[in-house]
């Protein structure tokens, strides 16, 4: 249960990415002609937006390069084409870029359904990271397990930004196994303990009540603020 209403921190990016699918290595012939990867990414955009060609942008779901393969992926999204298989390859594509979109994609999944996305938040890359923490507390219902890997991601990875977004999605989903790492967060930076004083929103319980007690002496004025709201 939410502690006071309906607050959700909501962390961070996402937006470039790809797909294996060879079995549509068919590539248009209007299509084949344009050896610049920004004429092909340009054509897939006005022939997408204008006609909806759900062929062209398969067909550019196998090209070479990653920004190609990732708007590909992004228009059969918007035109309502793109199938779990699809998304699921450009989960595990090579290109670090396309596992971006489509882990950015997965968030409007329900966290019952496939794909999962727990595995992106130990990806090398830590944007994919990062976009895979937010598309979890995005999820409704979330998808099972993702908070015990949040908690893990919010109290050990190397880079600031990723831990904040984990926090911020733990917040969302609300389950009590990402309480300790929320609290932890309180004792780090300026930037983690906003995060985490907003998702404290998300629970309850006296060890609660006594951490949003002391972050009103918080030095952080928005840690302060919140916290004081939250009270109210």
């Amino acid at each position: 249960m939410a502690r006071r209403g309906a607050t959700t921190a909501r962390g961070a990016s996402a937006i470039v990415l790809r797909e294996h699918a060879q079995q549509h290595h068919r590539l248009m012939p209007h299509v084949r002609v344009l050896g610049d990867p920004a004429a092909r990414l340009t054509t897939l955009s006005l022939r997408q937006g204008r006609h909806g060609d759900v062929d062209t942008a398969r067909s550019l779901l196998a090209d070479e390069v990653g920004a190609v393969r990732a708007t590909a992926l992004a228009a059969l999204a918007r035109l309502g084409e793109m199938t779990p298989e699809e998304l699921d390859a450009s989960l595990h594509d090579d290109d670090a870029g396309v596992r971006r979109r489509a882990v950015a994609l997965s968030a409007a999944i329900p966290g019952d359904r496939e794909p999962t996305i727990v595995p992106l938040l130990d990806d090398a890359d830590p944007v994919v990271v990062e976009t895979a923490a937010w598309a979890c507390g995005e999820r409704q219902p979330p998808e099972p397990h993702a908070a015990a890997t949040l908690a893990r991601v919010a109290t050990e990875h190397a880079e600031h930004l990723v831990r904040e977004a984990a926090v911020a999605a733990l917040g969302a989903i609300g389950d009590p196994v990402g309480l300790p790492a929320v609290l932890g967060a309180l004792d780090e930076r300026a930037t983690l303990r906003r995060r985490a004083v907003v998702a404290l929103a998300a629970f309850d319980g006296p060890e609660v009540e006594a951490a949003l007690r002391r972050a009103l002496d918080d030095r952080d004025r928005q840690v302060r603020q919140t916290a004081e709201d939250l009270l109210a």
